[in-house]
């Protein structure tokens, strides 16, 4: 290895010859320039600590230096450290190993492994602690393959490991996912004796977990005795990690049959599982668990809370904690904005956000990330631009979002330049901000640029990306070469209901029935599982290209029915003027107990309009709240006034256009109007004529 500072400094140290002279000094003096450095390293002035010692020409007690090199490696001061280094060895020409082996320490929390290394090599003896101090640095600083190499090296040599050098080679057998090292390694963990150790058995728990084998994680759990609450913290952390939010949740309740109570990190590990599973009523009690501990004030907790209620949809009960809380720290207000802001409240998102003391980049990302939900693009760009002005560095995420936000007002030259600042600053390998910029360019209806920017990729790119390229080409109703690219994606990777789902809307859209019959052919014969999302595009697509027969036979081949699929064929249904059918579709999926919503009534009242049946109709009408609860839309109110107006029902449209709870459109009141003059009905056309000059004023 190279020569280090603490070498030269040592060297410059012999060559001065600042050993001391030959005249005796008094232990008074040393013992006053101890106090005078004590004084000064209680104050703080580690620096100033440091010059006096290494000053000063003759050797000091040990455990002074002991608490400088701790002092140092709080500290971060590589350069004292060094220096107290040179003055112990100068002065000492055999220091204690223990002493040798903290100025390792310290210089490794100083972030230098070459110093360390270099000490360690020089080292006339080493003990375990010279391995394991030298093992954990290069562990936590994550080095792993020196880690192993070094770990050999100490077999070898015939020092026996400790429970500390097994701690730091497995968790860089977890850093680098290595599952055989970490099986040998076990292994040797048996061979000396340490089976019952809480401290490994919790490293082997997580070696296990991160390397993905989480069966191997929960035995190694259950085989020590009596787990602490960092094991059980790392089993339900681990088990969130895995995507296993359930069984998360009910490692943490097994906790308090297990007589121990949940660190604080725990208990928001638990929230944020059920987040992910929207497990309301477990995060409710978990709830009462943290009242009851006294643990609502802690900022983990509380901002676990608060996002626990916002993303199962309880975003009162979210804003009530937020509320209770005497302290907010910056994660907290994040969560609280986040919540109102994807909850399409963003009036009040960002009423919070101009309220937040302090913000950081994810804090503006989950604003603009509400506006872009809501697809509230004018909103967007405005706060685009703020940002941009009020804080220096954005991140991936930031990226994404502004990609999104340039597509949605269909601005290419503003993702070009987007594009521009990715690629300087080193983002383009991200794979889902290359999506996001193939996704722009396509809405954009760049697909040129989109499909340069896709063979650009060719090293990164994944399903998600053809995808975006073939939802760009359906789009804009380039049916066939989204076929054409369909061939093209199964030499590299293979489709997903999505791509599936595209390529039929993509056929709907141009009415090209072969091609659409194809895919679907294409789906059964490679045994491609016919979903949810299959199933109701393919229903769609038949229903679009008139062949209302294939659509429903897709139809009854579903095993479940939900309510899309259904408004998917009764809407089919009125689209191919078969009122009939959409009717007693409809008489079906009530049968089935599927609840309609405002879509299925829309369809039955395009139903009723092409059949006829006004009677019929005015009872859904009517039904929709009263029996349904389904609040009328301004298109249930456009389709009645359709219905009465087709079929010469004067007096019902007149009563109806008077009665309405909400004010009726001008396109409304002009079609009212010229059925009135078709119909010979004055005082109704009289009436509509005032409110259409209403409008004008």
């Amino acid at each position: 290895m190279g020569v280090s500072a603490a070498s030269i400094l040592n060297q410059l140290l012999r060559k001065q010859n600042l050993k001391p002279h030959p005249q005796p000094q008094s232990q008074s003096a040393t013992n006053a320039v101890i106090k005078t450095i004590l004084t000064y390293l209680k104050a703080g002035r580690i620096r100033k600590a440091t010059s006096i010692l290494f000053g000063f020409p003759k050797p000091f007690p040990y455990p002074l230096y002991a608490l400088f090199f701790r002092l140092c490696s709080s500290h971060r001061a590589i350069v004292e450290a060094r220096k107290v280094e040179s003055h112990l060895l100068t002065f000492s020409p055999n220091p204690p190993t223990f002493l040798l082996n903290r100025a390792i320490e310290s210089y490794a929390k100083c972030n230098c492994l070459r110093d360390a290394r270099e000490l360690f090599d020089e080292m006339p003896q080493r003990d375990g602690g010279s391995w394991n101090a030298l093992i954990t640095a290069h562990s936590q600083l994550g080095f792993p393959s020196e880690v192993f190499s070094l770990f050999l090296s100490m077999n070898r040599s015939g020092v026996c490991p400790s429970e500390v050098t097994f701690a730091s080679v497995l968790a860089s057998c977890a850093a680098a996912s290595e599952l055989l090292l970490s099986k040998q390694v076990h292994g040797l963990v048996t061979k000396f004796g340490f089976c019952g150790n809480v401290i490994l058995g919790c490293s082997l728990v997580d070696v296990y977990a991160k390397c993905g084998v989480m069966v191997e994680s929960r035995k190694m759990f259950h085989e020590i005795p009596q787990p602490n609450a960092v094991t059980w913290n790392v089993i339900v952390r681990r088990y969130l990690d895995a995507g296993d939010a359930k069984e998360a949740v009910f490692m943490f309740s097994r906790m308090f049959s297990a007589a121990v109570r949940p660190m604080n990190f725990t208990f928001s590990n638990a929230l944020v599982a059920c987040s992910s599973v929207c497990a309301l009523q477990e995060g409710m009690q978990i709830h009462g668990v943290v009242v009851k501990l006294g643990l609502h004030e802690d900022n983990v907790v509380s901002s676990s809370l608060v996002n626990m209620y916002v993303k199962c949809g309880r975003l009162e009960d979210g804003s009530w904690v937020f509320d209770q809380l005497g302290y907010r720290d910056l994660v907290c207000w994040t969560s609280i904005v986040s919540g109102y802001a994807m909850s399409g409240k963003t009036l009040e998102a960002r009423k919070l956000f101009d309220e937040m003391p302090e913000r950081n980049v994810i804090s503006w990302n989950a604003m603009l990330a509400g506006y872009t939900q809501c697809f509230e693009w004018s909103e967007a760009l405005d706060f685009v631009y703020l940002m941009l002005d009020t804080i220096k560095d954005v991140d991936h995420v930031t990226l994404g979002l502004m990609l999104n936000v340039w597509a949605g007002i269909s601005d290419h030259e503003m993702g070009k330049q987007v594009h521009g600042y990715i690629y300087r600053h080193g983002f383009h390998s991200d794979l889902r901000l290359s999506n996001a910029l193939l996704d722009m360019y396509g809405k954009c209806g760049n697909l040129n640029s989109a499909r340069v920017w896709f063979n650009q990729m060719s090293n990164w790119r994944d399903r998600v990306s053809w995808n975006a390229l073939l939802a760009s080409y359906g789009h804009h109703q380039l049916s066939e070469q989204a076929l054409t690219m369909f061939s093209e994606m199964q030499w590299e990777t293979k489709p997903t209901k999505y791509t599936f789902g595209t390529l039929l809307l993509a056929c709907a859209n141009t009415f090209a029935l072969y091609l659409g019959k194809q895919i679907h052919g294409f789906i059964i014969r490679h045994g491609f599982q016919i979903d949810a999302i299959v199933r109701t595009a393919l229903v769609y697509m038949y229903c679009k290209c008139r062949c209302l027969e294939y659509a429903i036979e897709v139809l009854k081949g579903a095993v479940s029915r939900d309510v899309i699929i259904w408004n998917t064929i009764i809407l089919g249904c009125c689209h191919n003027h078969r009122g009939k059918e959409a009717l007693e579709l409809f008489v079906t999926m009530e049968a089935e107990g599927v609840k309609p919503d405002h879509v299925t009534f829309k369809g039955i009242l395009l139903a009723c309009i092409e059949e006829g049946l006004v009677e019929f109709g005015t009872e859904c009408f009517k039904s929709m709240s009263s029996e349904y609860h389904v609040l009328p839309w301004l298109e249930h109110y456009d389709c009645m006034i359709e219905l009465y107006s087709r079929h010469g029902y004067m007096d019902e449209l007149e009563n109806f256009m008077r009665t309405m709870t909400i004010e009726p459109t001008l396109p409304m009141l002009k079609r009212v109007l010229d059925t009135c003059q078709k119909n010979e009905c004055p005082r109704l056309g009289e009436w509509i004529t005032e409110k259409i000059n209403e409008f004008k004023h």
